[in-house]
């Protein structure tokens, strides 16, 4: 269950995607209300599913992974986990409903400092953007 919510940061606070915009002009839009879940852009939901993972928003998590790949549960993080910053390496657009985006996301626990590289596969259904999978490398 989520155990945060995005009120969590302040909107006026730089957004955790590492946009450069504050929060709620990034990522908050899809993360909560009438617009939730609604990224324009594969990219776009790429930068507010990290954001959901820096703010612990699990019920975003699930609800943006396709249904056909949907984990039964959403994630748990471990205690003291802490994301240090997300950069968008390439977004490909295959078509009007397909994107691919390459990015790398680092985090840190128990003093362990690591780097996930993901090439990121995104499709879009009713208008609305979904993660399908990656290939981590």
């Amino acid at each position: 269950m989520n155990t945060h919510t995005p009120t969590h940061t302040h909107n006026l606070n730089p957004c955790p995607c590492d946009s450069g915009l504050p929060y709620a002009r990034c990522c908050s839009p899809w993360h909560q209300g009438v617009q939730r879940g609604l990224a324009p852009t594969a990219q776009a939901l790429m930068r507010s599913r990290y954001s959901a993972h820096v703010l612990q928003l699990g019920d975003y998590i699930q609800d943006t992974w396709h249904p056909s790949r949907r984990p039964a549960q959403p994630p748990v993080w471990e205690p003291g986990l802490r994301w240090l910053g997300l950069q968008i390496l390439q977004h490909r657009q295959q078509d009007a409903d397909h994107a691919t985006v390459e990015f790398v996301a680092r985090h840190k626990l128990a003093g362990r400092a690591t780097r996930l590289h993901e090439l990121s596969r995104f499709v879009r259904e009713g208008g609305r953007w979904f993660y399908v999978d990656g290939d981590a490398g």
